[in-house]
């Protein structure tokens, strides 16, 4: 394969000229093979800059516009550039919208010898016009209660400084959308947001993934890779569930906040980073370090700046406003016209406490747009699971919070565990028991309909002490 800049532009250090511009790049040759990216695109789709180069573009633009062989070959053909809306599957598995910018690449001949795709983020610029009721729900948070305008409010503030920020709240109340509105907003936005969950991985494997390895630092290790401190360079990383960091990982994530560098795993050389450090946890941290699951100097490290996300039980008028938007989004991309809750089926929902909060909400509307032929849906179109759950919305009683100010503006609640007629644990297994008996024993059915991933799901079977590996039907990997 002919390497274009090998011979063409022997002058540029064309690797450091990419990485330099704050956008997804890709250099393909005529062939529609990878000739070079830059460090914003591997952090974006995850493919490391040594394992992407000679493999056909399609394989690593996880895109409809890079499905689209015919017209890179009409702009290699016309020589005229061409802009194309498209998107794209990130490294996280989100569809992102993206404006692509595909131009033919010349040698000192006039002759086309590839194409350079950049790669512009709109969902960057939507979330630019600000965050608030009207907004979609993938680019921003969707609310009108008082204690969601509290949380609107901070995210500008929290954007405008370098502070590294603790986000807390139940499952499924918008953590990761606040994160990385906090990042759109930030002086960082051009560069890469990178979110991993610390609860998800084995220790090994998330200390490989955080801070990379070098060729021979263990076996099967045979080239390097880069972590995920490293990909996130200038930008944002989001270390999600960070309640679950085991305590060795912990240290060393402490020593980079303080030093900004670290040895990679079987590294001897110091690698320097720019990243800033956004965490979140649905977990009460401050009753893990005073059982010394969580170390206390890493706590206050983290919990600079703190914002705490309601509980959608907490949150007053969201619920329906967030029951009609759903009802519309799923209506405009199945083409459909709207769908309306029926009065009966409006109160069922509003008495219910939505444990899984608005994953769970989304996954209801989804199943209820799904299930109903009809134009109203109404209590028999809900999913069996609400009408016997065990903590019916009157039960849950008040919860005091400590309140944590955040000078010079508003006071933000610290985080705790709901106080419900039984205490959090035992609800949430009874919860499990239910879907579990609703979709007979199906995980994948179950997991959809709490709002879970599969692997979460798992996590909570066996802290609840409800399967053991020997006859989960899943293996430890899977896990």
């Amino acid at each position: 394969m002919r390497d274009p800049f090998s011979t063409d532009f022997p002058d540029l250090a064309v690797t450091n000229l990419l990485d330099a511009i704050p956008h997804g790049i890709v250099v393909i040759d005529r062939d529609l093979k990878i000739v070079a990216i830059n460090e914003f695109l591997e952090a974006l789709t995850g493919v490391v800059r040594a394992d992407a180069i000679g493999v056909y573009v399609d394989f690593v633009l996880r895109s409809n516009i890079a499905q689209r062989g015919r017209t890179f070959r009409e702009v290699l053909s016309s020589g005229e550039p061409l802009v194309l809306d498209g998107d794209i599957v990130s490294r996280d598995r989100r569809k992102l919208p993206m404006q692509f910018t595909i131009s033919p690449l010349r040698n000192r001949a006039d002759e086309a010898v590839g194409l350079v795709i950049v790669l512009d983020d709109l969902s960057a610029l939507a979330a630019s016009a600000g965050l608030g009721p009207d907004a979609d729900v993938t680019d921003s948070i969707i609310g009108q209660s008082p204690k969601m305008r509290e949380v609107f409010d901070l995210i500008p503030l929290m954007a405008h400084t370098e502070a590294s920020v603790l986000i807390t709240g139940e499952t499924g109340t918008g953590k990761d959308k606040v994160a990385e509105a906090i990042h759109k907003r930030s002086s960082r936005a051009g560069k890469p947001f990178i979110k991993i969950n610390c609860g998800a991985l084995p220790e090994s494997l998330l200390e490989s993934e955080l801070f990379g390895y070098v060729k021979g630092a263990f076996t099967g290790a045979v080239k390097d890779k880069p972590g995920m401190f490293r990909l996130a360079q200038g930008g944002t990383l989001f270390l999600t569930e960070i309640g679950d960091m085991p305590l060795p990982l912990q240290v060393k994530l402490l020593s980079v906040l303080d030093d900004r560098e670290f040895f990679p795993l079987g590294g001897e050389k110091k690698i320097k980073v720019d990243v800033r450090i956004i965490a979140a946890t649905h977990r009460p941290l401050k009753q893990r370090v005073a059982a010394g699951e969580f170390r206390e100097d890493l706590y206050y490290r983290l919990n600079v700046l703190h914002l705490h996300l309601p509980p959608l039980r907490e949150r007053e008028t969201d619920t329906r406003f967030l029951l009609n938007h759903f009802l519309r989004l799923f209506a405009e991309r199945t083409g459909s016209s709207a769908k309306t809750f029926t009065d009966e089926a409006i109160g069922q929902l509003i008495a219910y406490p939505f444990p899984g909060n608005i994953r769970e909400l989304r996954n209801i509307v989804e199943y209820c747009v799904n299930i109903c032929q009809s134009r109203e849906i109404d209590v028999e179109h809900l999913p069996k699971y609400l009408f016997s759950s065990p903590a019916p919305v009157s039960a849950i009683q008040p919860i005091e919070v400590e309140r944590l100010e955040l000078a010079p503006v508003a006071l933000v609640p610290q985080a705790v565990v709901p106080a419900t007629g039984k205490d959090w644990s035992a609800h949430e297994k009874d919860l499990i028991i239910s879907t579990l008996t609703q979709t007979r024993g199906n995980r994948s059915k179950a997991a959809d309909i709490l709002g879970w991933g599969r692997t979460t799901l798992w996590r909570k079977l066996k802290f609840h002490g409800l399967v053991t590996p020997q006859v989960s039907g899943i293996t430890q990997e899977e896990a």
